[in-house]
């Protein structure tokens, strides 16, 4: 099949782009457009609250600060948001094992092919306990939230 191809070529030349035109065909169950139609804010799930606990747990595992009230706020919006998803109705939808319908998923055998290489592995760690990487710590605060709050507090008096 060398219509697309063609095409592709074709598209190239006359839009004098310079990368390939990718052409795709869309399946018929899709929209072309976003489709929006009205949420009924009555059968989705009670507003999700988060507490202070919550948000430094959330901070501390994300490095996102949430800031103050505005940032918790768009967080709960965005839970909101996601609630939606308890109205879709999947009864008869076949649960996939891959995003591409029309293709098969080629697995293979599961099983070791270079073994026994533990140490040229470990080699290539800066640091190393008991045989086993040791990452940075990156989601650890330096300073606990209650006494970076102390720190402002006590620079806002001066």
């Amino acid at each position: 099949m060398r219509v697309l191809p063609e095409i592709s070529r074709l598209l190239l030349r006359h839009l004098r782009v310079g990368r390939p035109v990718i052409i795709r065909c869309l399946n018929a169950k899709i929209p072309r457009y976003p489709v929006t139609a009205p949420v009924d804010e009555s059968k989705l799930p009670p507003r999700t609250r988060i507490d202070q606990k919550t948000v430094e747990t959330l901070e501390r595992l994300s490095l996102v600060d949430f800031g103050n009230e505005k940032g918790i706020e768009a967080l709960e919006d965005a839970i909101r948001f996601a609630d939606q998803i308890h109205l879709v109705d999947t009864t008869g939808v076949e649960p996939m094992f891959s995003v591409l319908q029309d293709s098969s998923l080629h697995l293979r055998d599961d099983s070791v092919t270079d073994g026994n290489c533990r140490k040229e592995v470990l080699a290539n760690a800066a640091v190393t306990e008991e045989e086993y990487f040791v990452a940075p710590p990156g989601n650890i605060p330096l300073t606990p939230r209650e006494k970076l709050r102390e720190e402002e507090e006590l620079a806002e008096q001066l």
